[in-house]
């Protein structure tokens, strides 16, 4: 299903008649961003294509260097629908793989071989002779020889397509890693074998090593396209693409590649000068928008508050162009950015009953709202927008809250046993050696067994069901369980969305007919659970409105944020303040959530609770308000407005 999220477009650089030399100028790696990630990956597979049509068979087959993991997801069913339609053959290709893990059998759901046959080889015509997957079983004393005979192999790679990870890891070579580096084993990081722990249920089950071709080895390919998709890979695509290359960021030393390209999504590019701060690359397209951005941004880099902004400030900072397009006088500019701010600021998200709204970002009718929340975990409802989501409920709107998937694999199985153990020393029932055999059970990269993944999914239900209790909603009546299937395969890797799980949203949505629809802005993988979610949302919601739902056209979509990051300050169309109190409220909501307190199966980076990153994100987002002249608030969580 095609995409349906897309921010507002806020302005940016002309990209009509302006030299490409100047859009790029930059750029140690030439850059193409698309708006989406399936747009950027249309592209990847179409030059792959190309560049497999224009080869010469006669004399040995192209040969093509790919990549795992989420990034290439999308360039892979792209070219499974290409090579179906009749548009590409892939008899006359080779194809080498870019890493494994060590030991790991090609069997094992998580290994890089399975994935990449999942996924591309076995649905295109590759000969078997012609697919050369990195082997994680080879025995130890074998592994120096296979190690180098691979390297052999792959120094004649045509196009090589490849992603990277957050610290700028090119297949597992890892910070640090020499520039002539070949295919070798190495052992990874602590760092990489927790970003990896998901997959496996775990750091302890994550293996210690892997292979890996080195960036010698890929530098050696005659080609390279980097793919980059989602917000998380901004900061790292920024200082590849545009700082000097360093060892430290192995992905950067591509620069000195003669014929490389990056391709990436927006939200990916969002770090890019071209995208960040386009008024000091060239002409822009001076949106309302992009004005308040910039004027945020001249207050960030002046450290003044935005009515004492001079003139001099905007000149000797690159807006002299935006003064002369706008048409206005610096002060003017500061008054009306002031102001535009100043109306986000609102204490009635659902909108105040018999007020002005003039200048408000919610009409004050109807009253009361009938509003879905959908909350793709169940706690990103209270974490992300828990201080907004206690003021609609306490000011009498008819809210909804829509968990989206179990979050069943984010459940330590010491919490299972602990809910157990309590049901029996309550007196109501002892199945305490049943669950620990079906603990026991458990094989190493397969699925949980489905009885443990129902004891989690009511764990986090229960966990739910009091956090919002806890605050007033009828958890009975106004929390709704979707347990979406695409999430429900066991694993940590999720199947696609489907028909089944527009359906499911699509009932929710009729049967309540919402004015607002309050959903995860997450901008990063958009093969995540976020993503996904939210793209299901929007998927039901633009079929109703096709089919002529009247509700539809008064139906508002409010996009949140999640514990980690946040809308930047210009962006922003509704902020709502916490007092200490409400603060305090949402915090014990989201203490509910014990079994994501402590041990956390897949913390990510951040090692703090959840309650502590929400609080510190929202009070740095009062504190900027703050800085930037308007109200000293205790915490403010910050909504976009996302037009159907």
């Amino acid at each position: 299903m095609e995409s349906k999220y897309s921010l507002p477009y806020d302005g940016g650089i002309i990209m009509d008649g302006t030299p490409a030399d100047i859009i790029h100028r930059y750029e140690k790696i030439p850059t193409s961003v698309f708006p989406t990630e399936g747009q950027g990956a249309e592209y990847v597979a179409g030059e792959i294509v190309k560049a497999i049509n224009a080869h010469d068979s006669s004399e040995r087959p192209f040969a093509l260097g790919l990549t795992t993991g989420r990034t290439p997801l999308g360039v892979y069913q792209e070219l499974v629908r290409r090579y179906k339609a009749g548009e590409v053959s892939f008899k006359n290709v080779e194809v080498f793989s870019l890493d494994e893990f060590y030991p790991i059998k090609a069997k094992e759901l998580q290994s890089r071989s399975f994935r990449i046959h999942e996924d591309l080889v076995s649905q295109v015509d590759l000969k078997p002779e012609n697919v050369h997957i990195l082997d994680g079983s080879v025995p130890t004393s074998e592994i120096t020889k296979y190690c180098a005979d691979f390297d052999r192999k792959a120094r004649n790679i045509d196009l090589m397509v490849i992603g990277m990870g957050e610290q700028g890891q090119i297949g597992f070579n890892e910070p640090g890693t020499y520039a002539k580096s070949v295919t070798r084993l190495v052992q990874l990081t602590y760092q990489s074998r927790k970003q990896q722990a998901g997959l496996f249920h775990g750091a302890e089950n994550t293996p210690k090593m892997a292979i890996t071709m080195g960036l010698n080895t890929v530098m050696s390919a005659k080609r390279i396209i980097l793919m980059a998709w989602g917000e998380d890979k901004a900061d790292i695509i920024h200082k590849t693409v545009e700082e000097d290359a360093t060892r430290l960021i192995p992905a950067s030393m591509l620069q000195n590649h003669h014929a490389i390209e990056a391709v990436v999504d927006d939200t990916a590019a969002a770090q890019l000068t071209v995208k960040k701060t386009p008024w000091v690359v060239g002409p822009c397209d001076w949106t309302p928008r992009l004005v308040r951005k910039a004027v945020v941004w001249l207050c960030e880099v002046v450290q003044k508050p935005i009515l004492k902004l001079t003139y001099k400030d905007y000149i000797t900072n690159s807006l002299g162009e935006m003064l002369e397009v706008v048409g206005m006088e610096y002060s003017d500019i500061n008054i009306k950015v002031f102001n535009d701010l100043q109306h986000t600021i609102t204490g009635w998200p659902g909108g105040k009953p018999n007020a002005d709204d003039s200048t408000r970002p919610v009409p004050s009718t109807p009253f009361p709202k009938r509003v879905i929340i959908f909350s793709p975990h169940p706690d990103d409802d209270v974490i992300s927008m828990g201080g907004t989501f206690i003021r609609l409920v306490e000011q009498g709107h008819d809210v909804h809250v829509a968990y989206q998937v179990s979050g069943n694999v984010a459940v330590h199985d010491d919490v299972v046993m602990q809910h157990i153990d309590s049901a029996r020393e309550l007196g109501y029932g002892d199945r305490v050696e049943e669950v620990k055999q079906i603990i026991a059970s458990k094989k190493k990269g397969e699925p949980e067994p489905r009885a443990l993944l129902e004891l989690k999914g009511a764990i986090r239900r229960a966990e739910a069901r009091g956090a919002v209790r806890s605050f007033g909603l009828n958890e009975d009546t106004n929390a709704h369980f979707l347990n979406l299937p695409f999430y429900e395969t066991g694993g940590i890797k999720k199947g696609e969305r489907t028909e089944k799980d527009i359906e499911i949203i699509t009932e929710l949505l009729q049967q309540v007919q919402p004015h607002q629809v309050y959903l995860a802005g997450d901008l990063a993988d958009p093969h995540g659970t976020h993503r996904v979610c939210t793209e299901s949302v929007l998927e039901a919601l633009y079929r109703l409105k096709d089919k002529g739902e009247k509700w539809i056209e008064d139906c508002v979509v409010w996009l949140y944020r999640g514990a980690w990051m946040e809308w930047e300050i210009g962006m922003v169309d509704m902020a709502v303040p916490l007092s200490p109190e409400e603060l305090i409220k949402k915090r014990h909501a989201i203490y509910r959530h014990l079994s994501q307190k402590d041990i956390v199966p897949f913390p990510g980076d951040d090692s703090r609770e959840f309650w502590q990153r929400a609080e510190e994100r929202t009070q740095n987002t009062a504190r900027l308000y703050d800085l930037l002249g308007m109200a000293e608030y205790q915490a403010i969580e910050v909504f976009v407005k996302m037009k159907l």
